[in-house]
């Protein structure tokens, strides 16, 4: 079983870091054909209003179907529980693409007043594209929780990959003679694929049906779970928009800059705070449906630990070659040498919901594994006012779009915290001594790290910058993983201990 979790855990890590290269790489090629251009901009602002239904699918439907199918397999009800969110989903999914479609024109315009006439209906016409294809992510959606509740994270992840590569070989063939539709039709094409591939080859035929009867009894429990776990996750699109309604009232080059910054900044966090969360959540579900509450609270406090230990050296090192990574990432073709200097202020400033976003989606897991979503809903409806709030502070402080990525970060503060005080009220008190005795051994390493790396960069930096980065990446790792053995961090020696044991055995 624990053989299986591990190849199953790297698997998933694999196939992460294609998606996640792949979404770079997208951004790559985006920023080559557009840089910050209004085109640029017209595509990213016309993605966001549909990925909000999107998210709202994929990642809401993995949060509650997970926990409510491992509980259905066990009561023998796992066929027509399958079936009936499948069919409810996709009627839903119909329904979002039909209403969206048709506001669009009604309410981009209102949200981007200041873009100009021609910006806005390619604005429109994009997100109508991005509209159609939501049916088909509503179905997709389903099958990749499946495929979680089964173990099988990476082919979940890796489906997710088909969407993206389509979207950037559309963009490769016909960007001279679409422009930024290219990649709009090419994401809608994926997804078709997507689901295609899918339903022929990964899932088992007889593991639900697609037309038949909607059963409410069976339907109305799981709706309650689904949309306030569902509707938390919109938040995080939601605070998006808000960003780029703010960032609009700027020169459009602002909304560009807004986007580049936080995808490449959440970059770990998207690798490493959700391949985390992904593993955890059925350790977590399997844990609640044996009434096992001690390794339920030992897997959240593990989770919360390893989190920290892979994420806060990552962060460290973009802070040191931020504008190194965003020169070699996205500096050619339309995107300047002014773009990389405004994207890599804008970045800097990202940082701290990077790291409280990826502990926040460990605790969210725990939530989700009870079925307990609703309890941290209010909290995600209070930090999108708040974030409105602090983006009206800082941008009247600071006179400058910079207000805006840094009222993401301390609002990203603000709502962990929130949500730490609502746990262990509602449920379960953590282990703080071992967590704050964890945290000060990474603390140290870390620091360690970052001294070593800075000295090391000051023969470093006339260095050209790829071969820069990777110097600098190798010292950082080899200090800070010497240094974690050296501290005796569990986490890191949970590793060191069942490689070694492996290796013995193999022997």
């Amino acid at each position: 079983m624990k053989k299986n979790l591990t190849i199953s855990g790297l698997l998933l890590i694999i196939a992460t870091l294609i998606l996640k290269f792949s979404g770079l790489l997208r951004d790559m090629v985006l920023a080559y054909y557009f840089g910050d251009s209004s085109e640029a901009s017209a595509y990213l602002v016309a993605f966001i209003l549909p990925n909000i239904f999107i998210l709202f699918f994929t990642t809401g439907m993995k949060n509650s179907f997970v926990p409510s199918y491992i509980l259905a397999a066990k009561n023998d009800n796992s066929q027509h529980h399958f079936s009936q969110v499948l069919r409810v989903t996709t009627l839903f999914g119909i329904a979002v693409t039909i209403i969206g479609i048709t506001l669009s024109p009604i309410i981009l315009p209102l949200m981007y007043p200041d873009f100009n006439i021609d910006t806005i209906r390619l604005t429109i016409t994009v997100a109508t594209i991005f509209f159609v294809s939501i049916t088909f992510a509503a179905m997709n959606s389903v099958y990749e929780a499946y495929l979680d509740a089964e173990s099988r994270y990476s082919i979940s992840v890796f489906s997710q990959t088909i969407v993206i590569t389509s979207s950037i070989l559309s963009a490769l063939l016909f960007s001279d003679q679409l422009g930024v539709y290219a990649f709009a039709y090419g994401y809608l094409v994926g997804a078709i694929l997507s689901f295609i591939m899918k339903k022929l080859f990964f899932i088992p035929k007889k593991s639900h049906t697609i037309i038949g009867k909607l059963d409410k009894n069976e339907i109305k429990p799981f709706v309650l779970v689904f949309i306030p776990v569902a509707i938390t996750v919109m938040v995080g699109q939601v605070n998006l928009i808000i960003d780029t309604i703010f960032a609009g009232h700027f020169a459009e080059q602002a909304v560009s800059y807004i986007n580049y910054a936080k995808n490449i900044v959440h970059f770990p966090q998207a690798i490493i705070g959700v391949t985390i969360g992904t593993i955890i959540f059925p350790v977590l579900s399997k844990a609640v449906a044996n009434n096992d509450e001690h390794q339920f609270n030992r897997s959240v406090e593990k989770g919360l630990i390893l989190t920290l230990f892979l994420l806060l050296p990552a962060i460290a090192g973009m802070m040191i070659l931020m504008k190194e990574l965003i020169e070699v990432i996205y500096q050619r073709g339309a995107f300047t040498a002014g773009a990389t200097t405004a994207t890599a202020t804008v970045a800097y400033y990202y940082v701290g919901s990077v790291l409280f976003f990826s502990l926040q989606n460990t605790i969210n897991k725990a939530f989700y594994a009870k079925q307990n979503g609703h309890i941290i809903l209010r909290i995600s409806i209070f930090s999108v006012f708040l974030n409105i709030g602090l983006n009206f502070l800082f941008i009247y402080l600071l006179e400058s779009y910079i207000g805006i990525p840094l009222a993401s970060s301390v609002m990203a503060v603000v709502y962990f915290v929130l949500n730490i005080i609502v746990y262990q009220k509602t449920e379960n008190l953590l282990n703080w001594p071992y967590l704050m005795k964890s945290t000060g051994k990474i603390l140290l390493a870390l620091g360690i790290m970052i001294a070593i790396v800075l000295f090391a960069g000051t023969f470093l930096k006339e260095l050209n910058p790829i071969i820069n980065i990777m110097i600098t990446s190798i010292i950082g790792a080899i200090v800070y993983l010497t240094s974690s053995f050296i501290l005796k961090i569990d986490v890191f020696s949970d590793v060191v201990k069942r490689f070694t044991k492996r290796s013995v055995q193999a022997k």
